[in-house]
């Protein structure tokens, strides 16, 4: 990538990447921002100063978060939030539970987050944190004692003029309401400053569908300047969290054929496609910390691939919305091989480098995250912010 840039816009990487060294996924965040903005940055040489602070992070919060489990034993775990820039309005951005959450991640997360919000038509800045806690397998209890912890830190950071977090992978409805709960407790006051599924958390009535339906309506328009549609396509999905539940529902919607859904262990494929039935079945599979495999023993034209993915499958649409470099270059080349033209990022930064280079020089058509995620923000309009 570094041959591709012209030697300003390599002098920025190169300032990151002898900074922050480990940090690998906020390297490759920036390396691609500035190869995308590249000619941008080579005819407007002040953007080279503008970048450079942009890419410093405001404030960088890293904290212990000590929690008790059920059996009276106490664990740490460590804690992130990062307040990525606020030149446009409050921070604003999620919140992950994951046992490989790390600063990198939290600044990559932050940095993608600030562009999103800076493409939206509000006065929104961009932060991200988490915590390297696992919540699988835990007990409400469990994970009600440590969302009290991590917001008895963090607490003081947020509010409706400062940061505003919503729900990332590993945080759901109930961890936001056991985080909101606590923060206001600590504040002393109801302020709807966190975006979650509650209306009376201040999430708007759509919050939890935008983002998800959202990447649909954005394939849509796609296909629709090529007088083209949804109806009767193939489309690959991975993950399934909310995002992609909501990507299956709303391609369902259109007459799309959605036939992959995956998890940490594997993927699940239905010939048949999913319908709405199908989809309760596979809430219920989550809402019970099943395997998906389970769904295969009720039907029978499925099967589940153990420590596969969904890439090799016939597709004409691809949507990935699992996790950051879910598609390596293998992937790549088995998406184009699989008859895909058009890539939707659900997740943050699904690509790596040299899959991205695959896919382009096969003239597969990519809808980067910041503008086909963009849901998620714009449902901020209905809760007057």
């Amino acid at each position: 990538m570094k041959a591709l840039m012209s030697k300003t816009a390599g002098s920025i990487v190169e300032a990151a990447l002898k900074r922050d060294p480990h940090e690998l996924e906020f390297i490759q965040s920036v390396q691609e921002a500035v190869h995308a903005l590249e000619r941008v940055i080579a005819k407007n040489s002040h953007y080279v100063n503008i970048m450079e602070r942009l890419l410093e992070p405001e404030r960088m919060i890293v904290f212990r978060v000590p929690w008790v489990d059920d059996r009276g034993e106490t664990h740490v775990s460590r804690g992130f939030r990062v307040q990525f820039n606020q030149a446009l309005g409050p921070c604003r951005g999620g919140i992950r539970f994951h046992p490989l959450m790390n600063l990198s991640i939290a600044k990559f997360l932050g940095f993608e987050q600030t562009l999103k919000n800076a493409l939206s038509p509000y006065k929104l800045g961009g932060a991200a944190g988490g915590s390297d806690f696992d919540p699988k397998g835990k007990s409400d209890n469990e994970i009600m004692r440590f969302c009290q912890s991590f917001m008895n830190e963090i607490y003081r950071y947020l509010g409706p003029d400062k940061d505003l977090p919503s729900e990332e992978m590993g945080v759901g409805t109930r961890e936001m309401g056991y985080l909101f709960g606590q923060y206001r407790r600590l504040a002393g006051h109801f302020q709807g400053s966190f975006t979650g599924p509650r209306i009376f958390w201040s999430g708007s009535s759509l919050r939890t569908e935008a983002t998800g339906y959202g990447l649909v309506f954005f394939a849509q328009l796609i296909l629709a300047d090529m007088n083209k549609e949804l109806k009767g396509l193939r489309c690959a999905v991975s993950g399934s969290g909310k995002i992609a539940m909501h990507v299956l529902e709303k391609l369902i919607a259109y007459g799309a054929v959605p036939i992959t859904v995956s998890d940490s262990k594997g993927y699940l494929v239905d010939e048949d496609g999913f319908d709405y039935m199908k989809i309760t079945f596979l809430r219920d599979i989550k809402a019970q910390q099943r395997s998906l495999r389970d769904y295969s023993k009720t039907y029978a034209r499925s099967k589940y691939y153990d420590e596969a993915k969904p890439w090799s499958e016939r597709c004409d649409v691809a949507f990935p919305c699992a996790s950051q470099n879910e598609i390596d270059q293998s992937d790549a080349i088995n998406l184009v091989n699989s008859g895909c033209r058009i890539l939707v990022e659900g997740s943050n930064m699904p690509c790596i480098p040299e899959a991205v280079d695959v896919l382009r020089k096969a003239n597969v058509l990519i809808a980067p995250a910041m503008a086909a995620g963009a849901g998620g923000v714009c449902s901020l309009l209905l809760q007057g912010i």
